[in-house]
């Protein structure tokens, strides 16, 4: 078996564990979402201390808290992260994960416009299509319903700054998502300790929900070493594309499972979504493919001289 087919295998395992996540987080519909994210917060600590511990690599975490660059990006990016959790999971408990799909639908999207307008990028003609697309779709929805898609928006931006953010940090993945749910983990424990100032909370209810608590830390680091793991296997245009399965389960769960009302605008406004990302797809794989053919031809030619 290849590198790259490795690759590709750990990005399908990773993505669709994230796509069928909100069949765990159903499970704890019973407990209030911040108090959910705080578990998930402190037991995310706790797995990747120890894999890091395990890799030796506990020295590198260490050296974000040194730097005060590294530290005020690890910190924007944990409230970024924190609130993309905290949105999706109350999504989950209210019945509208199919507001959260549209989100992770929207959020390639959301990150092309935010790096055009932050970092300059260009957009391609296609791209820009895309993006345009995107926005008519989103202004459908919101005339449709009555209403923003507010869960759909904080979620794809959220997620669009956060990666945003990240472009910025020196250290891997896995080191610096370590590093944000160890600044956020404080809170968290507040957070459980104003909760439950008398008691011990959901650790005195049983021991299904202290398990699938316990549980959330390894169902958030487990799939992100395997996202780091395909992201250095496999090209950008082939991540890309394999993320959409993750937002894809997200709304067969919804829809099939949770059984949550799928409108007429709805209708409309998925297609326009699923259309505005086949064409961003496609210009991206394009692109992808250029550049690889340039890089060849520039060490072909290298070798012949």
């Amino acid at each position: 078996m290849t590198e790259a087919t490795r690759g590709v295998i750990a990005m399908i395992v990773a993505c669709t564990i994230w796509g069928l996540s909100g069949i765990y987080y159903k499970l704890l519909a019973h407990i209030p979402p911040l108090e959910v994210l705080a578990h998930r917060t402190i037991w995310s600590c706790v797995f990747f201390t120890l894999v890091l511990l395990w890799q030796g690599r506990l020295r590198v975490l260490l050296a974000v808290f040194r730097s005060p660059r590294a530290m005020m990006l690890a910190g924007l990016a944990a409230i970024m992260i924190s609130t993309n959790w905290l949105v999706f999971i109350t999504s989950i408990q209210i019945d509208m994960a199919i507001e959260a799909s549209l989100g992770y639908f929207i959020f390639p999207l959301v990150s092309v416009a935010l790096g055009a307008a932050v970092y300059r990028e260009r957009m391609s003609a296609a791209q820009a299509v895309a993006v345009a697309l995107a926005l008519a779709a989103v202004v459908t929805l919101t005339v449709g319903l009555g209403v923003a898609p507010w869960i759909s928006l904080i979620i794809a931006g959220s997620f669009g700054f956060y990666g945003l953010i990240k472009k910025g940090i020196a250290q891997g993945p896995v080191v610096s998502v370590a590093a944000e749910v160890m600044i956020l983990a404080p809170i968290a424990l507040v957070v459980l300790w104003y909760t439950h100032p008398g008691g011990t909370g959901v650790f005195g209810s049983g021991w299904r929900d202290v398990a699938l608590l316990m549980f959330s830390g390894v169902l958030t680091g487990g799939p992100l070493i395997m996202f780091s793991m395909a992201a250095k296997r496999v090209s950008m245009a082939t991540v890309g594309l394999i993320q959409y399965i993750n937002p894809s389960l997200q709304f067969i769960v919804a829809t099939l499972l949770f059984l949550e009302p799928f409108t007429l605008w709805h209708m409309v406004t998925f297609p326009m979504i699923w259309v505005a990302l086949a064409i961003y797809t496609a210009a991206t794989w394009r692109q992808d493919r250029a550049v690889r053919r340039a890089a060849k031809s520039a060490l072909t030619s290298g070798t012949a001289l």
